[in-house]
């Protein structure tokens, strides 16, 4: 349980980093778009590799 507090405070704790700094007053009335970078790569490929490991799971599960 421990292990899973530590990732969890990891992961709040690396987004906060991401946090843009505040504009100029005279910057205009557009806000700039958020960049989508290796963040959402990371997800995917965590997301791949744990639905591998489930296949496999299942399979080795199957075979006994």
């Amino acid at each position: 349980m421990k292990k899973y507090i530590i990732i969890i405070a990891l992961l709040f704790a690396t987004t906060l980093t991401y946090a843009q700094a505040d504009l100029p007053e005279d910057f205009g009335t557009e806000d700039p778009d958020a960049p989508v970078d290796g963040g959402l790569a990371f997800l995917l490929a965590a997301g791949a590799g744990y639905g591998i490991k489930k296949l496999k799971d299942k399979k080795s599960k199957a075979s006994n």
